[in-house]
């Protein structure tokens, strides 16, 4: 995404490693949320994917392994902290790019998959980046958001973000799980609902 970022959408406002974190129970969650991942995209068994709001390349490189020779790109706003995380993890089949996702630079239906993995809470206008997320992929879509209100519940629990009834800094869109599946259900056939706890995911089929 080019230019400045907006407040509510800074790449790297919130700062916690959930992907490296040491915690025991960040750990198991995290062992759930990529059980699940991992089950869905074999499901969709993509050829080439875009992956939106990549942030660190974590996902995004993971993916491109996996996809041998097929074409990985992942897309974010322009941050110093996210190049220079891109250059540590560089495959000859994965490409980063600086894109708006409300307005992607790439043709209809050039990827077979497009990803938006914990980015949709983030952006101003979720709609916005779905319909362009659709436009470009041919046919599935893999996205995951935070379970609300489960979500700032289990932070109020922990004691965290107390000010804003446990909102997770640049959450600016919360969705129930049954929300969110409506939400999709407009863009393509909702596949798959999985609920790994506290998430909400789905493989949406276009087409």
């Amino acid at each position: 995404m080019s230019g400045p970022a907006p407040a509510a959408a800074v790449p790297t406002g919130n700062t916690f490693d959930k992907y490296g974190s040491t915690n025991p129970v960040v750990r198991r969650l995290m062992a759930g949320f990529h059980r699940t991942l991992d089950e869905l995209w074999e499901q969709a068994a993509p050829r080439s994917l875009l992956d939106v709001g990549c942030g660190e390349g974590v996902l995004t490189y993971e993916w491109a392994e996996r996809l041998g020779d097929g074409r990985a790109v992942g897309v974010d706003l322009d941050d110093p902290k996210l190049r220079r995380e891109w250059e540590l993890r560089a495959r000859e089949n994965l490409e980063y790019r600086t894109e708006d996702a409300e307005v992607l630079s790439f043709t209809d239906g050039e990827f077979d998959l497009a990803a938006a993995i914990e980015v949709l809470e983030h952006v101003p206008r979720p709609e916005a980046t779905l319909a362009e997320m659709a436009r470009v992929a041919e046919r599935h879509l893999l996205v995951s958001v935070p379970r609300e209100p489960l979500w700032r519940g289990l932070n109020v629990a922990r004691g965290a973000y107390w000010r804003t009834l446990g909102n997770t800094p640049g959450h600016v869109n919360h969705w129930s799980k049954a929300a969110f599946v409506a939400l999709l259900g407009r863009y393509g056939t909702v596949a798959e609902v999985r609920s790994p706890f506290p998430w909400t995911m789905l493989l949406v089929r276009l087409g």
